[in-house]
């Protein structure tokens, strides 16, 4: 692999993932399950955690997809052991990006996607468990500075039909000043349609 374009650490995790589920998945019982992605797309992301006392003991994950992404899944799973929920909600592309040590720009927001899965799992087990949600607390960019939009602002009117940049204007006023946070606005469009697919 002499034009390998990734790091050691995404290789060695590409080609010896950790934790992967290796069983169906039945037969590892879990506490919260959270499932992302879209495989029309060609990335899904499924993890399931174990928790107890309020901290991941253990995660198990299966990923369809690129090299990156079943490598950000692997180094995902290994450091969440042994964090608090709060924490482990709080993890972000960038963490995942920094402990592989670096990944093609392209390649970051299609396939580093496990934060999402994570956080699914643990929302998950948050509501099974009747326990006070997390969502929220969890760290977004800010796109438009001007109207103070996030890519949360965005991500939830997408999923309210907000699906085209003149719909996300009308629903959040995005844009409207300077208008320099479209180019910005459209790719994480794409971003969510790879991720929540064609209804």
């Amino acid at each position: 692999m002499s034009d390998w374009l990734y790091s050691d650490v995404v290789k060695d995790h590409f080609m010896n993932p950790r934790n992967m589920l290796q069983v169906p998945e039945y037969e590892w019982p879990c506490d919260g399950r959270g499932l992302i992605g879209n495989i029309k797309c060609g990335d899904q992301m499924l993890i399931l955690i174990r928790v107890k006392s309020g901290i991941i003991e253990d995660c198990r994950w299966k990923t369809y997809g690129c090299a990156s992404a079943i490598a950000s899944t692997s180094i995902l799973s290994e450091a969440i052991k042994g964090m608090k929920l709060e924490q482990a909600y709080r993890m972000n592309p960038q963490d995942i990006v920094a402990r592989l040590g670096g990944l093609p720009e392209h390649k970051i927001h299609c396939s580093v996607l496990g934060d999402k899965a994570l956080r699914a799992a643990i929302d998950d087990y948050l509501q099974k468990n009747n326990l006070p949600p997390l969502r929220g607390s969890e760290e977004t960019e800010m796109i438009c500075h001007c109207m103070n939009v996030t890519a949360r602002d965005i991500e939830e009117a997408y999923n309210s039909g907000a699906k085209t940049w003149e719909a996300l204007q009308e629903r959040t006023k995005i844009g409207t000043v300077c208008g320099s946070c479209k180019e910005r606005t459209l790719q994480y469009l794409h971003e969510l349609e790879h991720l929540y697919g064609e209804d």
